[in-house]
C-alpha cells in the first residue's frame, strides 16, 4: 500500500506487475530476488498466457507453446531456478519435413530461417523446383540489394533469391514462429542475423555461410547443445512453478483481477484501480498484451499508447488429437511437418508429439498424440468454424499428407485469439518509442513481453528481467540486480 514518498528507512518498495503470463511471472520472480515487494495482477482465471498445460486421453500435453530455444539461456535458467532443472528434456527427434509440391519432403539443412547456405542440400531435398534453384543461384552475380533501416524478410529474400524460396521455405518457418506473413515481417526484428548479413554482404547466400561459419567456430568443444528444450509434463508447467516460487518468496498473485485504471499522482505514486478498490505501487511492470497495455497507458503516457495501438496480432488454433496406435495403418515418421501457405492446404503445421517428446510416449505407449495448427495473419476464416469442423479439416489434410485414416479417440481445440504479435517493418523503432515514452514518466514504469524483444519464451523472460532490473534501483536503492 505504500507509495514512494511514504517509504522510510530500508523498507523495500512495492512493485505491481500487470499480466500473469510468463513475462509477468518472470518479472515478479526477478523483482523478488532483488528484494522488492511484489503483487501480480492477472485479468483471467489462469496464469501462463500462451503457456498452457493440459491433457488428452489421460496424457499430459501442451495446449500452447511446446518448446523453448535452449541456446538462449534465460528460459532454461528460469526453469532451473524454480526447481524444474531435472525435468528439462530435448526433443527425442528433430527430423521435420515440409509438405509441399504434393509430397512430404525432408526439411533441408544448412539454412538460416529458410535462406540456404548449401545449395546442394537444398536441391537434393526437392523442396525447390529446378527453375527455382536456378533463380537462387543468381544471388551470386546480382548487384547489391540495399536493406535500408529495415525491410520485410520476404521482400528482401525474394529480391535476392526469388519468391519460390520465400514461399516454400522462409514463409512456413517464419509462420511457425509468428503465424505471420513473411512479406510483412521485419527482418531487423525477426531475423537480425540475416539483416546484418544483408547490410554487410553483397550476396545473401555468402552472408548465410558467414553466419554458419561463425556459429561453427564458437560451438562448445563438447559438441553442439540442443537447439530446443521441453519440460517433462509440458512447457505449460513452467508458469505454475514460477508462480509457486513467487509465492514462497512472499509475492502476492491475484487471478481474475482486471486492472480498470492506472494513474500516476505526484506525491502519491501509482494508483491501480481494481473494480471497487485501489492499490498503490512505487513501480509498475506492464506485462499485458499491446491492446490492454495501450488502454491503461493512454491517460498518462499517450505516446506509448499510440505506438502500442499500431501492433497487430495474428490468431490461431491448435487441434490436439490422440489415436490408438493399433488403429493406425502406419505411424508417421519424424517430429512433424510444416506447410507452406502457397500449397493451399488448411493446416499450417503438424507436430507428432509422441515422437517429439519422450514423456508423452512414456505416459501411454499405446497412444499416438499429434497436433495441428490452423490460422495465419489475415487468414483466420477457418477459425470461425466450430471445433468439430477444425478437427475434420485437420484429419483431411493429415490423410493427404501422411495417409492417416484412423479416427482419434480424443481431440481438443485450443484457440488463441490475437495470440501472436506481428513484427512489421519498423518494429524496433516502435519498441524504442514505447520504451522512451515510459522511461520519461515521473513514476517508475517499464514494459515487457512478447510485443517487444521476441515472441519466444527466452526472449520474453529476457524482456522481463530487463524491466525488473531497471526498476530495482528505485525499489531497493542498495540492491544489486540478481545475476
Amino acid at each position: 500500500m505504500s507509495a514512494a514518498h511514504t517509504r522510510t528507512g530500508r523498507e523495500p518498495g512495492h512493485a505491481v506487475v500487470i499480466g500473469g503470463g510468463i513475462s509477468g511471472l518472470a518479472a515478479a520472480h526477478r523483482l523478488l530476488e532483488g528484494g522488492a515487494r511484489v503483487t501480480v495482477l492477472e485479468a483471467s482465471g489462469r496464469l501462463g498466457g500462451k503457456l498452457h498445460a493440459g491433457a488428452i486421453a489421460g496424457v499430459p500435453v501442451d495446449l500452447g507453446a511446446e518448446s523453448m530455444l535452449a541456446r538462449r539461456p534465460e528460459a532454461v535458467d528460469l526453469a532451473r531456478a524454480v526447481g524444474l532443472g531435472d525435468r528439462l528434456q530435448p526433443p527425442a527427434t528433430a527430423t521435420a519435413s515440409l509438405w509441399t509440391r504434393g509430397a512430404l519432403r525432408p526439411m533441408p539443412k544448412g539454412h538460416v530461417m529458410g535462406v540456404p547456405g548449401d545449395l546442394g542440400l537444398l536441391a537434393a531435398s526437392g523442396v525447390i523446383s529446378p527453375d527455382g534453384m536456378a533463380r537462387i543461384a543468381e544471388d551470386e552475380t546480382l548487384a547489391r540489394t540495399e536493406a535500408g533501416e529495415d525491410v520485410a524478410v520476404g521482400e528482401y529474400v525474394a529480391a535476392r533469391l526469388g519468391r519460390e524460396v520465400v514461399d516454400r521455405l522462409v514463409e512456413p518457418l517464419l509462420g511457425g514462429v509468428y503465424a505471420g506473413d513473411a512479406y510483412r515481417i521485419s527482418m531487423r526484428a525477426a531475423v537480425p542475423q540475416l539483416f546484418e548479413a544483408a547490410r554487410t554482404q553483397r550476396s545473401l547466400i555468402e552472408g548465410v555461410r558467414a553466419i554458419q561459419a561463425r556459429a561453427a567456430a564458437t560451438a562448445p568443444p563438447e559438441g553442439t547443445p540442443p537447439v530446443f528444450m521441453g519440460i517433462d509434463g509440458g512447457i505449460g508447467t513452467l508458469p505454475a512453478a514460477v508462480a509457486d516460487a513467487v509465492r514462497r518468496a512472499g509475492g502476492e498473485i491475484l487471478l481474475g483481477t482486471p486492472v480498470e485504471e492506472l494513474r500516476w499522482a505526484a506525491g502519491e505514486g501509482w494508483r491501480i484501480r481494481l473494480g471497487d478498490r485501489t492499490i498503490a505501487a512505487d513501480a509498475v511492470v506492464m506485462a499485458a498484451p499491446a491492446g490492454a497495455a495501450a488502454g491503461l497507458l493512454r491517460a498518462d503516457c499517450p505516446a506509448a499508447a499510440t505506438a502500442l495501438d499500431t501492433v497487430d496480432y495474428a490468431s490461431m488454433a491448435l487441434v490436439t488429437m490422440a489415436f490408438r496406435r493399433a488403429d493406425l495403418d502406419r505411424v508417421p515418421d519424424g517430429s512433424g511437418f510444416l506447410v507452406p501457405p502457397v500449397d493451399g492446404h488448411r493446416i499450417k503445421a503438424s507436430t507428432f508429439a509422441s515422437h517429439k517428446w519422450g514423456w508423452i510416449d512414456a505416459a501411454d505407449p499405446g497412444l499416438f498424440v499429434l497436433r495441428t495448427s490452423l490460422g495465419r495473419y489475415h487468414d483466420a476464416a477457418d477459425l470461425q468454424r466450430d471445433d468439430s469442423e477444425l478437427v475434420a479439416l485437420s484429419l483431411a489434410d493429415l490423410g493427404a499428407a501422411v495417409g492417416l485414416t484412423a479416427r482419434p479417440v480424443a481431440s481438443t481445440v485450443t484457440r488463441w485469439e490475437g495470440g501472436l504479435p506481428q513484427y512489421s517493418v519498423g518494429h524496433l523503432e516502435r519498441v524504442a518509442r514505447i520504451r522512451e515514452a515510459v522511461a520519461r514518466m515521473p513514476g517508475a514504469l517499464r514494459v515487457c513481453g512478447a510485443v517487444y524483444d521476441g515472441v519466444g519464451i527466452p526472449a520474453c523472460v529476457g524482456s522481463a528481467r530487463r524491466a525488473a532490473d531497471e526498476l530495482l534501483g528505485t525499489l531497493t536503492p542498495d540492491s544489486v540486480p540478481a545475476e
